[in-house]
């Protein structure tokens, strides 16, 4: 995979914090609401965003068109005092999709699923779930989010796509990146080839 050389920094939010998270169940393309603390990492993270960048109100804000990421923008972009809902959606910046792994623990998996289990532990950037998608073909699909950028961003999205975008940047390498700990609350901070936690 050619690395891509974004030309403006981008600014990564994961969404906040919901139940489902907290039981440590697959989300994936279930629309799960936050939680009270998902609601307070989203306020922390707009005001990481007001240390990171006093200018923050001339940023392009994109986001995933699920539940749990739009709530966090909404919370954001009103601690910014920003109109809530003036910023982009993306189709593309939805979750890794588990198929018919979602909603259970990985635990139930490992137990239910031990062979399929194992092979993704072998190859968790290849590996398709059943009914799911790989995070090979989830970097395919935010690609051209990438590509499409014009200026500097505050994207919100999922921890999947968190990866997928360090994978794309040659940040890490692609097996990798499917391990990368994605925190919430937290401003992940893209510049060329690098990415910081702020």
């Amino acid at each position: 995979m050619v690395p891509l050389s974004l030309p403006h920094r981008l600014i990564l939010v994961r969404h906040g914090e919901t139940d489902w998270n907290r039981e440590g169940r697959l989300q994936g393309g279930q629309d799960i609401p936050l939680n009270d603390l998902g609601r307070r990492q989203a306020a922390e993270a707009a005001d990481r965003l007001k240390a990171l960048e006093p200018a923050y109100a001339d940023l392009d804000y994109l986001c995933s068109p699920m539940l749990r990421a739009r709530e966090t923008m909404g919370i954001l972009r009103r601690e910014l005092t920003l109109p809530e809902g003036d910023y982009t959606i993306d189709d593309c910046l939805r979750e890794l999709t588990f198929g018919e792994w979602e909603g259970f623990t990985w635990r139930d998996i490992r137990k239910a699923e031990r062979e399929q289990a194992h092979l993704r532990e072998r190859d968790k950037w290849g590996f398709v779930p059943p009914g799911g998608e790989s995070y090979r073909m989830l970097a395919e699909r935010v690609r051209p989010v990438l590509e499409a950028l014009t200026r500097e961003t505050v994207i919100v999205s999922h921890g999947g796509v968190a990866r997928a975008i360090l994978a794309l940047i040659g940040a890490v390498a692609p097996r990798e990146a499917a391990m990368v700990e994605i925190w919430q609350g937290k401003l992940l901070v893209v510049t060329g080839n690098k990415a910081d936690w702020l």
